[in-house]
């Protein structure tokens, strides 16, 4: 198996043991909805998306290192740790933010939550929205060992740079966003996320398809990601805003659905063309249509 396919494969394993960690990622965003509303809850979102971000930004080169020094094993106790370390203060300084009184484990009541949740235009509009935009987030991700180290010659390190690099992208357009939604509103503030998202989307695809070398693909990849990083957080917020009450359904539902949504990227990336990144273009292209026509229902409605 060749130096691409390998972390191709290695960025596949990682999304489908993703749900390993999911608790932490629904309850992140439930907790933000517990204590904020509004621009503030969109402004806290920017930074939980962030640090989300961060973790497939950085892990290569985390782990890479952790590796180098310390052996493989190493991995595992750090992420045994670092949780240990993330608990405690957890504890220490948030505690309890679900302050309502303790209901009984029904199953036929959370399913009923979770049918309300998907026939709601309130939520299924901007939680697609999102998730197409992560499901090709995520395809990106998968299909960049590839298309950077077998198609354009990069090592392994300067792979791990470049993930590094796009969580500096990712944090831009996050402090971009929350500084433009008290401007233009949350609704034109997604739009122009989406524009952006479409616009990166169409790059990659053209250069995949005319050009091929990596100035140009770089400037696309970075277009996308600033869309990416500006709907991710206010699409996410706009999705939670409505359902304080079910904030944690209401997030349990949106994670799956983004994961459902990578699952779909990265599977179509792989198929959808022999050349890695004309895969990849195309991917970002249609996910990207898709969720500014479907975004265009909730502005009608």
């Amino acid at each position: 198996m060749r130096v691409g396919e390998r972390f191709a494969d290695a960025a596949n394993r990682s999304l489908r043991t993703g749900r390993r960690g999911s608790a932490t990622s629904v309850l992140s965003r439930a907790i933000a909805r517990d204590l904020f509303e509004g621009e503030k809850l969109a402004r806290v979102l920017t930074f939980v998306m962030v640090a989300m971000a961060a973790a497939p930004g950085f892990s290569p080169l985390v782990g890479g290192a952790l590796d180098h020094f310390f052996g493989w094993r190493s991995a595992f106790a750090f992420v045994a740790i670092f949780a240990a370390v993330a608990a405690m203060a957890y504890f220490l300084v948030f505690g309890e933010t679900h302050h309502v009184p303790r209901a009984a484990f029904d199953p036929p009541a959370i399913v009923k939550s979770y049918l309300s949740l998907s026939t709601d235009r309130r939520f299924v509009i901007p939680a697609a929205t999102v998730s197409l935009i992560l499901g090709a987030l995520f395809a990106m991700f998968s299909a960049l060992p590839r298309v950077l180290i077998e198609d354009l010659g990069f090592t392994p390190m300067q792979l791990g740079l470049f993930f590094a690099g796009t969580v500096m992208i990712v944090f831009s357009a996050g402090i971009i966003a929350t500084k433009i939604v008290p401007r233009l509103g949350l609704d034109r503030s997604i739009c122009l996320g989406l524009v952006l998202s479409c616009a990166g989307g169409d790059m990659v695809l053209l250069f995949a398809l005319f050009d091929g070398r990596f100035r140009p693909f770089l400037a696309g990849v970075c277009v996308f990601l600033l869309g990416m990083g500006m709907v991710n957080p206010l699409c996410s917020a706009q999705t939670l805003s409505p359902f304080g009450n079910r904030a944690g359904a209401a997030s349990a539902l949106l994670g799956f659905w983004q994961m459902l949504a990578a699952a779909l990227g990265v599977s179509l990336a792989a198929v959808i063309a022999k050349d890695a990144m004309t895969g990849l273009g195309l991917v970002l292209v249609l996910a990207s249509i898709l969720a500014s026509a479907l975004y265009q229902l909730r502005r009608k409605g």
